[in-house]
């Protein structure tokens, strides 16, 4: 008899949640603008998306998809190594490692095959990684695969990197302190430059996850590493294009030298089909608005900043965050699927974050805002969350 997995606690807990109308996943979307979307034939207004420069409908970009379409097909089937290396990729990688400023760049068909193949292809049996705690879930996959060493730090604490540093470099052939440079649950910014001196004092790399910095942080876009002047000294730096870049696909950027090495060698880069050519165009396509539209970021971050002093006004905790994620401290799991619900029913479309992506208590509201939202649907979230605050009686500061 085989054992089922319907008595599994998951399956349970999600059960219990259909049950009371408060299960808050796959919500199926009927049409989109980017900036909102509908619903049940329901118009909400979308702070649940990483479409942080609101791209995914922009006319040039569509019609460059469009376009690669016709002249390369749908698809690739095949792998960059054999038969899916198109002109398209190769333009497209050059462009990116001169945005980024590395020597050079390579582009996998995922973000997480980024994290996936490059980890398990430069950390070997005599290497260890450092990580800091709360690294996104492709980081902590990709320790698995690796076949060297995992150690953790305190959540971008430099004190608890350097007694990790200490206790291990001398007993490696490699070390690696691997890090997201924004966080994506709080919307944290790692204290990047002291990673940096701290790597160059012990002699380790530096990788990070930037998933949520490229297209966003520093000038134009290029990164929480040029955000902070420190492009250089950042060895290994992944970004995704399913935020910032309107498409699907990740990228690997770093010295020659290491990039044909990771080329070679990431196993989730030689045996996946690479990335088809509409979403190739579009992340090049992207590239261009960013370059020649100098108000895309301005308009982000008036955004950005009007909902930050909105939701201080209404006595919220966003846990202090610098960047176009928002968190909403909720603090009970179940609580922050009713305040869900509540927005939901009120057109406005956030997502809960519960354990185990955050600390036990620590249930938030995710929201996220883009270049395209329009001021008068942010006061009417700032509204609706309010009347929650309200009703609901959310608490003004983390216990």
């Amino acid at each position: 008899m085989k054992k089922s997995y319907a008595g599994s606690k998951i399956i349970k807990r999600v059960d219990m949640l259909r049950k009371h109308n408060l299960y808050p996943l796959f919500r199926a979307i009927e049409e989109s603008d980017g900036s909102s979307v509908v619903i049940k034939g329901q118009r909400q207004v979308m702070i649940g998306s990483n479409n942080y420069l609101g791209l995914t409908h922009r006319p040039e970009v569509q019609e460059a998809a469009i376009k690669a379409i016709e002249k390369y097909g749908t698809g690739c089937t095949g792998s960059r190594f054999l038969n899916g290396n198109l002109t398209l990729h190769e333009e497209l990688e050059a462009k990116l490692a001169d945005y980024l400023g590395h020597e050079q760049a390579i582009v996998f068909s995922t973000g997480m095959q980024t994290n996936l193949g490059t980890l398990a292809s430069i950390c070997g049996p005599k290497d260890c990684m450092l990580f800091d705690s709360e690294n996104h879930a492709s980081i902590l996959d990709a320790s698995r695969l690796a076949f060297g060493t995992t150690f953790k730090f305190k959540h971008n604490d430099m004190e608890s990197l350097e007694e990790q540093l200490q206790s291990n470099c001398s007993r490696f052939q490699r070390t690696i302190i691997v890090a997201d440079g924004v966080f994506s649950m709080t919307g944290d910014i790692l204290n990047l430059p002291k990673v940096v001196e701290l790597a160059e004092k012990y002699g380790a790399y530096v990788y990070v996850d930037d998933a949520h910095g490229i297209g966003v942080m520093g000038d134009k876009g290029r990164g929480t590493m040029n955000h902070f002047g420190v492009t250089d000294q950042v060895d290994f730096n992944m970004g995704t294009f399913s935020k910032s870049f309107a498409s699907i696909g990740g990228v690997m950027s770093g010295t020659r030298e290491n990039m044909d090495f990771v080329k070679h060698s990431a196993r989730s880069f030689m045996f996946s089909a690479s990335m088809p050519p509409s979403a190739t165009a579009t992340v090049s396509a992207c590239l261009d608005v960013i370059e020649k539209d100098n108000t895309i970021h301005e308009k982000l971050w008036e955004n950005v900043r009007f909902m930050r002093e909105g939701f201080a006004d209404i006595g919220f905790y966003t846990y202090d965050s610098k960047t176009p994620i928002i968190p909403i401290f909720i603090g009970d799991d179940l609580k922050a699927m009713q305040v869900t619900n509540f927005l939901t029913e009120n057109g406005v479309f956030a997502t809960p974050v519960l354990p185990p992506a955050v600390p036990k208590g620590e249930a938030l509201i995710r929201t996220s805002y883009m270049a395209s939202h329009k001021k008068e649907d942010l006061e009417y979230v700032l509204e609706v969350f309010k009347r929650a605050k309200k009703e609901m009686e959310i608490p003004s500061i983390m216990h």
